[in-house]
């Protein structure tokens, strides 16, 4: 949620961030998540079977960053806030009522001495919440603007990678990404306006030790290719060599397909792999 002061609020509805004492610092488990760089669950191989981003810092960081943040979190059948300014605890954590919910809300107001706006594009958050719903199949995302103006793009037929167009005055804007078949629906999303080939979109799934891989393909008609990878839900738009593994294994199928069913045709000097892809 884009707050109408310029804040911005984060809500899940997971188990909570702890509000035990650590441990080994005897401070409350958020109060040292929301200060200590490496401090979440990230790394520790229990939490998360998927986590987004590759330092696991975000959320102490965007404390660290902010004049002013709230914690707000319900678990084991409480509530609990703590108020933090200029990145340090602004008073010590409290119960503050009893809650049937569990999840964690985090409104930040971004420091505007350290960037140079704080001002929000609902555009840019309106594609990347979308993209992170489509690399997440079945979960659902909300983005709510509260700051009185429509920015809301008027069609999500684009790929993510162009600018959307403002829709008319809608208050508050809001918009809820869903999509149950996951990358196949990405990859239907950004033929939408494009002349497909073949109606079904190819798609594969693949689970190893400590890894898993997914892929969702569909030809079009067009000269240009759209190659989009991800890792950890980020996208890697420099590529990588799971997208080079990627290419390398696409043209090996298709090279194999025509040689099986006698395809293959002399090869045109100076041609490249990338005129089959």
């Amino acid at each position: 949620t884009l707050v109408a002061d310029g804040g911005v609020r984060v809500t899940d509805n997971g188990r909570g961030i702890p509000v035990g004492e650590h441990p080994v610092k005897k401070i409350p488990t958020v109060e040292l998540v929301l200060t200590t760089l490496h401090a979440g669950g990230k790394f520790d191989g229990e939490s998360y079977a998927v986590s987004g981003g590759l330092h696991g810092v975000g959320v102490s960081v965007v404390n660290a960053l902010s004049t002013r943040l709230d914690v707000e979190i319900q678990s084991d059948g409480h509530s609990w806030f703590q108020p933090y300014e200029n990145s340090r605890p602004a008073r010590p954590l409290a119960q503050t009522g009893t809650s049937k919910k569990t999840g964690t809300t985090i409104t930040f107001w971004a420091d505007p001495t350290i960037f140079e706006t704080t001002t929000y594009k609902y555009e840019t958050l309106f594609r990347r919440l979308q993209e992170m719903a489509f690399l997440n199949k079945g979960l659902s995302i909300t983005l709510r603007d509260e700051r009185g103006k429509a920015t809301a793009p008027a069609t999500t037929t684009e790929e993510p990678t162009e600018a959307a167009k403002p829709a008319e005055a809608v208050e508050p804007t809001e918009v809820t990404f869903k999509y149950d078949n996951g990358l196949v629906d990405f990859v239907g999303h950004l033929n939408a306006t494009k002349d497909a080939v073949h109606r079904s979109v190819i798609s594969l799934e693949s689970k190893g030790i400590g890894i898993e891989a997914e892929l969702a393909m569909q030809w079009n008609s067009g000269y240009n290719e759209s190659v989009y990878t991800f890792a950890n839900t980020i996208n890697t738009h420099e590529g990588g060599t799971h997208e080079e593994g990627f290419r390398a294994a696409l043209i090996s199928a298709v090279n194999d397909y025509r040689k099986d069913q006698n395809l293959l045709k002399p090869v045109k000097a100076g041609s490249k792999n990338s005129d089959e892809r």
